[in-house]
């Protein structure tokens, strides 16, 4: 199971990388793996103003429809279209061509409050 070293991630499982002040956004492999196969990803509008640990959407997966939380405050500025046609890109590529949603960031120190990769490998070992 993938745990990418240089990501932040949230208690309830999403990914966040960050690039120039914009976070992109996923859940990671473990939680795709929990889920099975994905079916169906709802995200939010471009423009959508979010809070550190909204929700954002939902995925439903064969087992179970579960909310997106946003692991940072600020403005979505793009959404993952492909997502839209191809739900299950979130199963075979958590970690890349399955992100979902990407942030304008209003205040970076909140990445502060996520878990560290070890962190978040000790949470779901």
């Amino acid at each position: 199971m993938q745990v990418p070293e240089n990501y932040k991630y949230t208690e309830e499982h999403e990914w966040v990388s960050v690039e120039n002040n914009i976070a992109t956004v996923g859940i990671t492999d473990y939680a795709q793996g929990e889920l099975g196969d994905v079916v169906f990803v709802e995200l939010p509008q471009v423009n959508t103003t979010l809070t550190q640990m909204d929700a954002f959407g939902t995925i439903e997966a064969v087992k179970a429809v579960s909310d997106l939380f946003a692991p940072v405050s600020g403005t979505v500025i793009e959404i993952n279209e492909i997502l839209v046609d191809s739900p299950e890109t979130v199963n075979r590529d958590p970690y890349g061509e399955g992100w979902m949603i990407k942030i304008q960031m209003s205040d970076a120190s909140e990445l502060n409050n996520l878990l560290g990769a070890e962190d978040y490998k000790s949470k779901i070992n």
